[in-house]
């Protein structure tokens, strides 16, 4: 690490003009949360391997950003050589460089590895100090990272109609009528999980997302991709060129946008099919009166915007991020099945862990809470790690139809692992399970006809009574938002204290967000809306067909964690009354898996909250029913009795 600082150093020394500080954001060129190999740059300096995070180099100082999902990770993982800087603790890392550089001083960046709007705002913090943001030809990360992982050259793979339920001339159709709306001549799409959307097409160049790198830009006649032409093969050609759709190398998109920006960009083949319903006039008069070229400023990358005239850029969030977020049905009907089959891999490993626990530890289980029954009784060749265990849910979930992949790393922890929100073990240095301590797992998986997510907290040992009461405060805030009625206009921010107020009832809170959109065969973590306290979560209404997920929490430094998700589509409320005309809305769930009995105090639960409670789980029994085995539906039929009052 000492020596990629220092390599790093000489560079900026070097560099024309000389840089007195370098930021290395964790994002690649289409500011993705999670990032190929390859692109993992911030990682590789600092060596926090989180995926929220920004390293900022000086020539005597080294500081790493991060929001408070990582705190206690990145603690853990800096070397004494770097500074921890706590998002929302400390200052922001625009104000620390514009109060703590000096005056004039050139901060260097990979223009293409950060938005345009982080990008202006920086430079509007410089302008007190006549600081300038200096943007580098070379990515000076890339040129000291000698064993960097080659680019992923994987397939590019059509995601049918059956799945998808969309045709690309429907989308471009509403696409460009967005265009002609804004009276815009022409969109950069630069974030993956749009490009994907858009096409109908899929990939791996991405760990976790089946999404592939590349750019696309739409104009009234025209629709291009741009990708490295090794990954289409001619099926996917022929398939590109019957949808009006031009292929072109990944690198030529930067000309292409300069080409753009003079109204000069062109197609160079005759695609199939119309590329857009106009005439000839009809197109001449539209370029005359469209003049703005769109472009999402948190998702395009600074390097394409600097090709534009920036008096003619409609900055203003993709049209895309919402039409990708509101489900069509057949997206839904996907969605609800793959997490079906996703709930019954989940039983089914909690049913082989319940086992596990009490053969190998002794431990009283899943359903049992006997004091002095953990003895641990196992030999080293026996014993259940956190990777382990994770490998085996990873196991039944691969078993199941159109399953691709997992979703995410699985965050399998047990008793202070649990305290970190987004761990992840590595075999080498994970901790053994243990029948005595709280045992957190969040996990999901990628199918064709939907990506899941789903978290659960269980015991297998006698959980103490604060344990049992951070659980219930938790599960009350998870049923509170669940059972939420609202009327249609409402954001996520307006509904993020409903998950928090049992816990801040005991004075107790979570450093995350309550809920997220996940995509159809798609990222795992999808916008534009969130529930969250962030100010982000007040720019999109939830709306009818979204999907969001419902995921408050509890941690405890060095002891243990406790988070409950599932997800939920938003759908029609049916209120009896309807004032103002809004139409209100409410959230129907669509994971299936048990919450632990003996974690919960039932003393701290009302009527209302058992009612909830042994509805949801007689709908697990039987929905889950024709996907387990008599053993496993047997063990189902137990985590699920119904409390009585």
């Amino acid at each position: 690490m000492a020596d990629t600082l220092s390599a790093l150093r000489s560079l900026m020394a070097s560099h024309s003009p000389p840089l007195d500080a370098l930021v290395v954001p964790s994002e690649d060129y289409h500011q993705s949360e999670y990032v190929s190999a390859r692109d993992k740059r911030r990682e590789f300096v600092s060596g926090f391997t989180g995926s929220a995070g920004l390293a900022l180099i000086t020539m005597k100082k080294a500081l790493l950003w991060t929001d408070g999902r990582y705190f206690l990770q990145a603690a853990k993982e800096l070397s004494d050589q770097w500074n921890l800087m706590r998002i929302g603790e400390d200052p922001a890392v625009d104000v620390w460089m514009a109060d703590n550089l000096p005056k004039e001083a050139a901060i260097g960046v990979d223009p293409w590895c950060v938005s345009i709007d982080t990008a202006k705002r920086w430079e509007h913090a410089f302008a007190k100090k006549q600081q300038k943001l200096v943007q580098t030809s070379k990515n000076l990360v890339d040129e000291v990272w000698k064993n960097q992982p080659p680019p992923e050259i994987n397939p590019v793979i059509i995601h049918p109609l059956e799945f998808s339920g969309r045709s690309i001339k429907d989308k471009l159709n509403d696409l460009r009528e967005n265009l002609k709306q804004e009276k815009a001549r022409g969109i950069i799409i630069t974030a993956l999980d749009e490009v994907a959307w858009l096409y109908n097409i899929r990939g791996s160049d991405v760990s976790y997302c089946p999404v592939v790198h590349a750019f696309a830009i739409v104009t009234s006649n025209l629709a291009l991709l741009y990708v490295d032409k090794r990954k289409v093969s001619s099926e996917v050609l022929s398939y590109m060129e019957e949808n009006g759709i031009e292929v072109r190398e990944y690198g030529a998109v930067s000309s292409d946008v300069a080409l753009l920006a003079s109204n000069q960009l062109n197609t160079l083949s005759a695609v199939k099919g119309t590329q857009a319903e106009v005439t000839g006039n009809d197109t001449k008069e539209m370029k005359n009166e469209l003049e703005l070229i769109w472009a999402d400023p948190t998702s395009c990358c600074y390097a394409l915007y600097s090709k534009l005239d920036a008096d003619k850029v409609l900055l203003r969030p993709s049209p895309l991020a919402l039409a990708k977020a509101i489900k069509n049905p057949v997206e839904l009907e996907g969605l609800k099945r793959a997490h079906v089959r996703d709930g019954a891999a989940v039983v089914q490993y909690l049913v082989w862990l319940d086992h596990q626990m009490r053969e190998i530890y002794g431990a009283s289980g899943y359903f049992l809470a006997d004091v002095g029954a953990n003895k641990k009784k196992h030999s080293e060749t026996m014993k259940l790690t956190e990777v382990t265990a994770s490998d085996k849910l990873e196991g039944f979930r691969a078993s199941k139809e159109h399953f691709r992949g997992l979703s995410f790393p699985t965050i399998s922890s047990v008793g202070p692992n649990a305290a970190i929100i987004h761990y992840a073990p590595q075999a080498e240095t994970c901790a053994e399970l243990d029948p005595d301590r709280i045992y957190l797992f969040d996990s999901g998986a990628q199918y064709v006809d939907g990506t899941t997510d789903i978290t659960r907290t269980v015991h297998f040992g006698k959980p103490s009574e604060h344990e049992k009461a951070c659980y219930t405060a938790v599960l009350k805030g998870h049923i509170a938002l669940g059972n939420a009625h609202f009327p249609n206009g409402t954001n996520g921010n307006a509904l993020d204290i409903l998950a928090r107020v049992p816990l801040w009832k005991y004075g107790l809170d979570y450093r995350h967000g309550t809920g997220h959109g996940i995509g159809s065969y798609l990222n795992v973590h999808e916008g534009p809306h969130l529930i969250s306290f962030r100010p982000q979560a007040r720019n999109v209404p939830l709306q009818e067909s979204m999907t969001v997920t419902d995921e408050p929490g509890y941690y405890e430094d060095g002891n243990f964690g406790i988070r409950l998700e599932n997800v939920l589509i938003i759908k029609d409320a049916g209120t009896k009354f309807n004032f103002g005309d809004k139409g209100y809305l409410s959230f129907e769930h669509i994971t299936w898996a048990p919450y632990q009995r003996k974690l919960i105090d039932l003393s701290l639960l009302i009527p209302e909250e058992i009612d909830w409670l042994n509805s949801y789980h007689s709908k697990c029994r039987d929905i889950l029913a024709p996907y387990l085995n008599e053993s496993e539906s047997a063990w189902l039929k137990k985590a699920t009795e119904p409390i009585s009052i």
